[in-house]
């Protein structure tokens, strides 16, 4: 069988594929698996002679199927025995702060990020606020249906509303920030997600002045046409109002991308290469090191080793980079697409925290965002997916001599990158080079070499 927890939980259409069941049996095994590992806090007492239990906290996306996920989720983790706060809906990045600053022993946020709103998500968080490893989300899955004792009477955990929590998380991500916005101008797209009362709110805390578009939730229209995977909106309001810059995130909040005054997009590695800079420059930035992953562009790691900054290369996803992150004493890491970690403040990416800090810079400099954004120039990337191929054959013999021979003829101001699909019959061949017709020549060379090669 296919394995049930992906690289960002379990996900999948809510209703048919995730469950109300599903999700209750999860909580049942999630609250078994991490208190037999001994990861739930140790018991005290509570003042009244009975012990205390241990606490999660639940969030959400505003989904329409959020709803029923969350009172599945609580009513798994409340017959475990497990007392649970529920935050309501909030970014993921504000469930896992709060997962740790109000020492739960675990953190649930029901979320599909980008997806359409007939996806959802389950992520478990662990006490701290960092995702599961492997191994212990295996074991969850593993215990899924098993037998167990159920708790009766005053050993069954309580469930209480915690919606005021929303604003420790504001004060925590601004407390972050050096100096104010005062002045700035912002174009704000909440995606119709999980940020729509937050960011804006701690925008116009910051002291910006503050448009809100794709902040108005109806369950059903998050990501539809709003947010970082739909700039569009997004660069016509900027244009049209003259604000100084927009900012968009995803569903859930987790990542974000920016568009500059004349409308041009600001990717994660341009934010990326001004935050670097940035924290270089004041001599915050640990071991003068940034982690990327490999699809980050040679045009980012060109800019960082002119300006004497380390840039560490990881497999592609957000968990990969946080591991190296916290493995090796990093305190800034990302993808392109917007996910960035400030591992100072925050255990995952975060949308909020990241718009804020690029902000700063911003005020502090009196640079507009553009010219910031000039840091680096992004190289030509061209990206094609070869499909119905052997994914297993992407090191064959015919195709690792044809990508050597793109690589000499491409010198320093060029890449190859082939990545077989983790999932699909799939072989992805991403080509930067100096034009764009150079990498889209050899691009559409190498895929061909795949399609002979790779069978």
């Amino acid at each position: 069988m296919a394995r049930l927890f992906g690289t960002d939980g379990v996900r999948g259409v809510a209703g048919r594929d995730l469950t109300a069941e599903l999700a209750m049996d999860l909580s049942v095994a999630a609250a078994h698996v991490l208190g037999d590992a001994g990861v739930f806090a140790a018991t005290g007492s509570s003042g009244s002679g009975r012990k205390q239990r241990p606490v999660a906290v639940v969030g959400r996306d505003p989904r329409a199927s959020g709803e029923f996920l969350e009172a599945a989720v609580v009513a798994g983790l409340a017959s475990s025995g497990v007392d649970v706060l529920r935050l309501g809906v909030l970014p993921t990045p504000a469930v896992a702060h709060l997962t740790a600053a109000l020492g739960a022993d675990l953190g649930v946020m029901l979320s599909a990020s980008h997806n359409a709103a007939p996806d959802n998500g389950i992520k478990f968080l662990a006490r701290g606020g960092f995702k599961l490893s492997d191994a212990v989300e295996d074991e969850i899955e593993r215990r899924l249906g098993e037998d167990w004792s159920r708790p009766v009477g005053a050993a069954v955990g309580r469930v209480r509303d915690a919606y005021g929590e929303a604003d420790r998380y504001i004060t925590h991500v601004l407390d972050t920030v050096a100096g104010r916005l005062d002045g700035l101008d912002i174009v704000v797209d909440c995606a119709h997600g999980a940020a729509h009362m937050v960011a804006p709110e701690a925008l116009l805390r910051a002291g910006a002045r503050v448009e809100a578009i794709g902040a108005r939730p109806d369950g059903l229209n998050i990501n539809n046409g709003y947010g970082s995977t739909h700039l569009d909106k997004l660069q016509q309001v900027v244009v049209s109002r003259g604000a100084d810059l927009g900012i968009a995130y995803d569903g859930d909040a987790d990542r974000c991308l920016a568009v500059d005054h004349t409308g041009a997009i600001v990717d994660g590695d341009q934010i990326m290469a001004i935050l670097a800079a940035d924290m270089h420059a004041a001599g915050t930035l640990a071991k003068d090191t940034v982690v990327a992953t490999v699809m980050s562009n040679l045009g980012f790691k060109l800019a960082m080793r002119e300006a004497g900054i380390t840039v560490v290369e990881t497999a592609v996803g957000d968990r990969y980079v946080l591991e190296r992150m916290k493995s090796e004493g990093y305190n800034l890491g990302g993808e392109q697409s917007g996910h960035v970690i400030m591992l100072d403040h925050a255990t995952t990416g975060d949308g909020l925290l990241t718009s804020l800090h690029l902000l700063s810079v911003v005020a502090r400099s009196g640079s507009t965002l553009r010219d910031l954004a000039s840091v680096m120039t992004a190289l030509p990337q061209i990206l094609i997916n070869v499909k119905d191929v052997d994914r297993g054959k992407a090191s064959a013999g015919e195709l690792t001599s044809a990508v050597a021979e793109a690589e000499a003829e491409l010198g320093e101001t060029g890449r190859v990158l082939i990545r077989p699909s983790g999932t699909e019959p799939m072989i992805r061949v991403m080509v930067e080079a100096a034009s764009e017709e150079q990498a889209t020549k050899v691009a559409e060379r190498l895929a061909d070499v795949v399609r002979v090669a790779c069978v």
